[in-house]
């Protein structure tokens, strides 16, 4: 059986969802940051970069990203539509995670959420948190025009695209960062979706 490791409300919450839509049978385990367990040594001897979202598949060879994740789940289940038709609409698809994953919550979110990390002195504190506003802002605004182009999914059906975009929506939506009305419509036909509703349950989120 497949094991993952997981904090509710993270990003791990977009490969939750990814597992979930492919009705996988997986052992979730619970990786608690603010505790420092993925400083712990069982937890390092998994993953020595110490983050989370982790798969290890049933060869036992761990993935430790968002986007290797993500792609190996899509190729795995071919049948399940997860990327969009041809290489171009594909390599796009792996752009806009990429994206989403190491800029808009790499360098955006990450400031605003862990802004003493960036901090050289405490009076820097608000203009990293403007810092990263900007760059989420900004990748808010280029995945809108994306989504303009489609209908409602960022290539017209859900795929591990989207379940990358909704987790940036949903940190968005919890402190009250506006999203433009592309990805607003985005994240509402996303929390329809039975599965996604049911993944924030078991992570603890009933709004």
């Amino acid at each position: 059986m497949m094991n993952f490791y997981m904090t509710p409300g993270s990003c791990s919450t977009g490969i939750h969802i990814l597992l979930e839509e492919l009705e996988l049978v997986f052992g979730a385990n619970i990786v608690n940051l603010p505790a420092g367990d993925h400083l712990k040594p069982g937890f390092v001897a998994i993953n020595p970069k110490s983050t989370i979202p982790v798969l290890v598949p049933d060869d036992g060879r761990p993935l430790t990203s968002f986007v290797s994740i993500a792609w190996w789940l899509a190729l795995r289940h071919p049948g399940a539509g997860l990327l969009p038709e041809g290489v171009d609409a594909q390599a796009e698809a792996l752009e806009l995670i990429d994206y989403t994953v190491n800029t808009m919550h790499g360098q955006g979110f990450t400031r605003i959420f862990t802004t003493d990390r960036y901090c050289l002195r405490p009076e820097d504190e608000a203009a990293v948190k403007d810092q990263g506003r900007e760059i989420v802002d900004k990748g808010f605004a280029l995945l809108a025009r994306r989504l303009e182009q489609g209908d409602g999914y960022l290539f017209g059906r859900f795929g591990i695209a989207d379940a990358a975009l909704f987790y940036v929506e949903f940190w968005a939506d919890r402190i009250d960062i506006p999203l433009p009305p592309a990805c607003r419509r985005h994240y509402a036909l996303m929390r329809s979706r039975p599965v996604v509703q049911r993944v924030l349950r078991e992570e603890g989120y009933r709004r």
